[in-house]
């Protein structure tokens, strides 16, 4: 089995090509193969598959064996992988990678001197009706809805991108107790699904500091969707502009929700880091 380590703001997933469909083992693969100390090590895998309405498929596996709808750091690794691998034509910096949440996304590769600089990503509109998130909270947007776990209460925004993500809004997010929070929060009766956790700090209207328990990998250096809903949830707080930069502990996105369209749109970096067989 050939594989290609890479990275999106140090969220990092094993990518594999060359299975016609997702694997009968692919759960327990992911959980062998990510385990950072007797496997490879990674937040999730990454197949690529063929798909009837795009260039490509992309199916996640998080590092619990759970799948994800989708992955924002996964699929600008993906669309890299795509380009660099020569699996469309030099010339092609428009792709279409189709997810299980969120269907055909539209890609765009900022390509300097041959190498992929940044990827651009539609992802789509969020959702924001409270069942279809989902939690079990039959309001057709959830802002500032109260959570008490332990004795303290947290105030969340429910958005989904395709996947489910609960936005709290606090005074240092950088500092957040993810451990003592994130599990908790994940599994809350609140959300059936289970769902990912971002703590946030505004600190100007353009730029927010964001940190992450994601759903079935725990903290990590990232997440894509996890900043595009971060950005959702402030412009609905009335905190946020509709363009700003999102900070994650492995580094920064450029979210803009396009009011025109109401699709959310993320640019960052992706990188190959290393190569391998097993």
């Amino acid at each position: 089995m050939n594989f290609t380590k890479m990275q999106g703001l140090g969220n990092d997933f094993i990518v594999l090509h060359g299975d016609q469909e997702l694997p009968a083992d692919a759960s327990g693969q992911a959980i062998r193969l990510c385990d950072r100390h007797f496997g490879i090590g990674a937040d999730g895998l990454v197949y690529l598959l063929p798909s009837a309405k795009a260039d490509y498929m992309m199916r996640i596996i998080n590092s619990d064996g759970s799948e994800a709808e989708q992955c924002g750091n996964a699929i600008r690794c993906a669309a890299k992988y795509i380009y660099d691998h020569g699996l469309v034509p030099r010339d092609k910096t428009e792709l279409t990678i189709e997810t299980i949440g969120a269907g055909a996304q539209a890609v765009q590769l900022t390509v300097k001197a041959g190498r992929v600089a940044a990827v651009r990503v539609d992802m789509g509109a969020p959702v924001l009706n409270g069942l279809e998130v989902p939690t079990t909270i039959d309001e057709p947007q959830v802002i500032g809805y109260p959570v008490s776990i332990d004795g303290r209460e947290f105030r969340f925004t429910a958005v989904s991108m395709g996947n489910p993500h609960c936005v709290i809004f606090v005074e240092d997010a950088v500092g957040a107790d993810l451990y003592a929070w994130g599990p908790k929060l994940e599994t809350h009766a609140l959300f059936p699904r289970k769902i990912n956790v971002e703590f946030a700090t505004v600190q100007r209207r353009d730029y927010a500091d964001m940190r992450v328990w994601e759903r079935g990998a725990g903290p990590t250096l990232a997440c894509g969707t996890g900043a595009c809903a971060t950005l959702v949830a402030g412009v609905l707080t009335g905190q946020m502009d509709r363009e700003a930069v999102i900070s994650l502990k492995g580094g920064e996105l450029r979210i803009e929700w396009n009011e025109s369209d109401n699709h959310v749109y993320m640019t960052g970096p992706a990188e190959i880091v290393f190569k391998g067989t097993l």
